[in-house]
């Protein structure tokens, strides 16, 4: 949330007074200090922020309607859970091994992003990549068609903006890249390979688990 204001340069008094709500409550969510604010506060937080953006010339507006990639290009599904789903819950109805994180398998997911990791990869620029957090970044990136896992790590480490977990999808048998699982651990995020054999099997899945929490 901090580095979306951030990215959009508005201080904390101004977005409190925008949102109707004391500085110190933007302060407690930014910095973790109350619990997680879901994704109906999150959608609030990010729409204020544009408002004000708008208001000022609309300048990051303005960059965001250059992008003119094709989500459907990159992106095979998007959806936000109504309930929360724990990392553990997640990996479980994915058949997906956690490499690195297994202590933050307990961890609230709120959504998740399932997208094709080549595609993503030598298409989207740092400003398109805040695309796969839909409407929160506690969700799970979900990267099919993945060799190594190699990229998909660099990509998340890079980006502004960091998930709950990531899981890797690619052929059966193959081992993720060592560099991949110490890159999930310096930045202390869970990082989970599912064994599924097909990314339809693996979608599949995941739209189940969406709708038992719907």
């Amino acid at each position: 949330m901090r580095k979306w204001r951030g990215l959009l340069n508005v201080n904390q008094m101004e977005l409190a007074e925008e949102l109707e709500l004391s500085p110190s409550v933007i302060s407690d969510y930014e910095t973790g200090r109350r619990q997680s604010p879901g994704s109906g506060f999150i959608k609030r937080y990010v729409t204020a922020l544009l408002n004000m953006d708008q208001k000022r010339g609309g300048d990051y507006i303005r960059q965001l309607a250059r992008i003119t990639i094709d989500p459907s290009d990159v992106f095979t599904d998007i959806r936000e859970f109504m309930q929360p789903v724990t990392v553990e819950q997640l990996c479980r109805a994915c058949d997906a091994d956690i490499l690195a994180g297994a202590e933050k398998a307990g961890q609230n997911l709120f959504g998740y992003t399932v997208m094709d990791s080549i595609k993503a990869i030598l298409n989207l620029s740092g400003l398109d990549f805040y695309r796969i957090f839909g409407a929160t970044s506690e969700r799970a990136l979900v990267f099919t068609g993945v060799t190594q896992g190699r990229s998909p790590m660099i990509a998340v480490k890079i980006s502004p903006f960091k998930p709950k977990v990531v899981v890797l999808h690619g052929p059966v048998g193959r081992k993720v890249d060592p560099l991949a699982v110490s890159l999930a651990e310096h930045e202390g995020i869970p990082l989970a390979y599912s064994r599924l054999p097909k990314e339809e099997e693996l979608v599949d899945a995941l739209v189940t688990l969406y709708k038992q929490r719907s």
